[in-house]
């Protein structure tokens, strides 16, 4: 009984691996792609006035798309069991843009938190915060940053087999007790100091919609703005929680020698099943882009109008 135990938790482990993360980053891959694109193009062709939130937002587009260019590749190595013919440098390099784009991104979120609040509290742009030259300097400034911040996590992938590379996740290389401590260093820097600041000005932003709210006594609705903040900050929780928890787990888990095969796979395989689920933020932030941003969801509906009518007048002149 022990050995068909073992045997059904090294299968669920294998099939989690082979199937499960295949199938997650290639429908990350065509969604996030096709809301990224025309997040991209949207800003580029249709937006002329640019304000910083534009310019927080136009980054993390940036930043969700050159992760995604990763994923069709990412899903074949795993669909191949971890194994591809090619040097280490894609291990590296993909690991460096999986990382780079998961601490930009909430840093790019917590940018934009502060962002709209300011432009609650100082509609007219009065803070200097609030000025382009300010946000480009600051993404600049999360770019170097998040860069330094994960540049060690380099040092704990080593994957050597022969002719080919063995693609194993951070969380599965280097040494244990070294990669646990820069681990939940990096948690603490990366995802939860800049979550706190996140929800402090969402709490604000909450806060403020609801007096404007009583004040305006109906007259002029603020609910769904309000549910939207929560919403952000639910999500975020959702997806990346799980994920900083299961990591640290899992590393913590290579210290030590004593647990059943069984316990190690169910410990690895619930690690795999976050993974993909903290990126799912590459196929959702679009949306945001869409509900959060007002002038570039009204230029880019007139842009798509513009398209369409074009198009009609086309047919209706060749028929």
């Amino acid at each position: 009984m022990a050995n068909n135990t073992a045997s059904d938790c090294i299968e669920t482990d294998i099939i989690l691996e082979n199937y499960y993360l295949p199938t997650m980053y290639s429908i990350e891959f065509i969604l996030g792609l096709v809301g990224n694109v025309i997040a991209i193009c949207g800003y580029i062709f249709c937006l002329k006035d640019w304000k910083s939130g534009n310019i927080y937002l136009f980054n993390l587009s940036l930043s969700d798309l050159i992760f995604l260019c990763t994923l069709p590749r990412l899903a074949m190595t795993y669909a191949n069991n971890k194994k591809t013919v090619s040097s280490s440098y894609f291990s590296l390099s993909n690991r460096y843009i999986l990382h780079l784009n998961l601490y930009s991104s909430i840093l790019f979120l917590t940018w934009i938190s502060i962002d709209r609040y300011l432009l609650l509290k100082f509609p007219m742009r009065q803070h200097i915060l609030q000025r382009r030259s300010a946000a480009i300097c600051i993404c600049l400034l999360i770019w170097v940053l998040v860069t330094l911040q994960i540049v060690p996590i380099l040092t704990f992938i080593n994957n050597n087999d022969g002719n080919s590379t063995e693609f194993n996740d951070y969380a599965s290389s280097g040494d244990p007790f070294k990669s646990l401590i820069y681990s939940l260093s990096l948690t603490v820097t990366g995802y939860l100091i800049p979550l706190t600041v996140l929800s402090i000005f969402y709490v604000k932003i909450a806060t403020f919609l609801k007096i404007k709210d009583s004040q305006f006594q109906h007259a002029v609705s603020f609910q769904r703005p309000r549910a939207l903040v929560c919403l952000a900050v639910v999500i975020f929780l959702l997806l990346l929680t799980p994920y900083h928890v299961m990591r640290n787990v899992r590393i913590a888990l290579r210290m030590r020698t004593d647990y059943t095969k069984c316990t190690v796979i169910l410990i690895n395989s619930l690690y795999i099943i976050t993974r993909p689920i903290a990126f799912l933020h590459s196929v959702i932030n679009p949306l945001f882009y869409f509900l959060m941003g007002d002038r570039f969801r009204e230029a880019l509906l007139k842009k798509i109008r513009g398209v369409f009518e074009r198009s009609s007048e086309v047919e209706m002149e060749q028929i």
